[in-house]
């Protein structure tokens, strides 16, 4: 969960992604598919949408979005939520946290303070699958999102990394978009010639799931499934 203006393209993600060493050709294939835009632009929306329409053609699917959660109408945190649909807290603001010493939470994103164990407890058991070599059948990993409060989490970066640098899995995952302080992870995974990045927006957002599924499939085709 995170926050930001998004400086891309309206065009989705039809340029090809940049790198530090140089740009990426067309002709390169993408093994995983990032989402990225302002907050509230509809990320996680479309990646609903993206599961849903993978589901139906048979693909599997695991992972995790972050869902707001609002009381009496303003938003007092996040929780995260699996695909398969166990639920836990990702943050809450000081005074709804129900985290224990809140107050004094050593991780906190602006008034929001994170349950970093609650976020652990329910993630990385998911993303810690992927490697194991009893689970043979390759899926698509959603990671919705990869931000401040998730990155307070080092086993959640290395796991994040050990998706990226190996073939078992394709990420279906969002990115906020660059504000204040440069997030490491985040920009590496900007710099990876093997990521494909849409730029959501208010012109795309309601055109553009299929281009994304089909980025997806096709990634799945390039590791073999």
């Amino acid at each position: 969960a995170d926050g930001g203006r998004d400086p891309g393209s309206a065009d989705g993600a039809r340029r090809a992604h940049w790198s530090p060493g140089g740009g990426r050709t067309d002709g390169e294939m993408s093994r995983h598919v990032f989402l990225t835009g302002p907050p509230g632009i509809g990320k996680t929306t479309l990646i609903h949408k993206t599961i849903d329409v993978l589901k139906t053609s048979g693909i599997p699917v695991d992972g995790f979005y972050t869902e707001e959660v609002r009381k009496n109408g303003r938003r007092v945190g996040f929780d995260v939520v699996t695909v398969s649909g166990k639920r836990g807290t990702l943050s809450r603001i000081s005074n709804d946290s129900g985290i224990p010493n809140s107050r004094r939470c050593e991780y906190r994103v602006g008034q929001y303070a994170v349950d970093l164990p609650s976020f652990e407890r329910l993630v990385l058991p998911l993303l810690e699958k992927v490697n194991d070599r009893e689970d043979m059948e390759k899926k698509v990993y959603v990671i919705d999102e990869i931000g401040k409060m998730e990155l307070f989490s080092e086993p959640f970066i290395h796991s994040v990394h050990q998706i990226l640098d190996g073939v078992g899995a394709t990420i279906l995952g969002t990115i906020p978009v660059p504000k204040g302080k440069p997030l490491r992870l985040v920009e590496e995974i900007r710099s990876r010639r093997e990521v494909k990045i849409f730029n959501i927006t208010k012109d795309n957002r309601n055109s553009i799931v299929q281009e994304i599924v089909t980025s997806v499939q096709d990634c799945r085709k390039l590791k073999g499934n």
